[in-house]
């Protein structure tokens, strides 16, 4: 089976092509460009090295928020135009779900959602938490968490990891997670909005 999966949602982008040749990539932004600028040409490079064409896959695989929205929109974006003209699978996965399997377990997440709140994952998503209720939820447990909330969760809880500072195989985690999801249908595919957008000067 050929399963191409990739995330623009997070703080780089991740495509992996899943099958007998695993091919991977990870792009980080620059000054000039968003990382999910790439997604097309680097899903294109993917495809060659692995020597398969659109048509080979047999299922996509995208990461569905929360995030940057840009990077929410520009990935299911193209995960449902490609699922739709290639008459294939299309799965979303939660990156909450996606980082809650980095170091082989099923963790608690909390993720910088600003505005005084964290994205939460516990199991299941909770949504956009106030941090106050976050600090009794992480107490004395292990935590996934960003850059921005891993010292505020030192001292409360019993570990906490970044998912930033180490690099993760999160193309593989997302590509293996699809694996377990009956759903498939292109048309379900929507981005995972648990906060609206910023509004401009607001």
């Amino acid at each position: 089976m050929n399963i191409l999966a990739f995330d623009t949602c997070l703080d780089k982008t991740y495509i992996t092509l899943c099958n007998e040749k695993k091919v991977s990539r990870i792009i980080e932004s620059t000054g000039e460009n968003y990382h999910s600028a790439y997604l097309i040409s680097t899903i294109k490079t993917v495809l060659k090295e692995a020597g398969i064409t659109p048509k080979d896959l047999d299922m996509v695989v995208t990461d569905i928020g929360p995030g940057s929205f840009t990077g929410i929109r520009a990935c299911t974006t193209v995960a449902r135009v490609m699922a739709q003209q290639l008459n294939i699978k299309a799965v979303g996965i939660s990156s909450l779900e996606i980082l809650s399997k980095i170091l082989g377990g099923d963790d608690l997440v909390a993720l910088d959602a600003r505005k005084n709140k964290a994205y939460v994952y516990d199991g299941e998503i909770l949504g956009a938490v106030e941090l106050e209720k976050v600090d009794e939820i992480v107490k004395g447990r292990r935590v996934i968490t960003d850059n921005s909330l891993k010292e505020r969760f030192s001292g409360i809880a019993k570990e906490v990891v970044s998912y930033q500072e180490t690099e993760y195989p999160l193309g593989d985690i997302l590509a293996e997670l699809s694996l377990n999801k009956p759903e498939g249908d292109w048309r379900r595919l929507k981005p995972l909005y648990i906060q609206p957008p910023p509004v401009f000067g607001k």
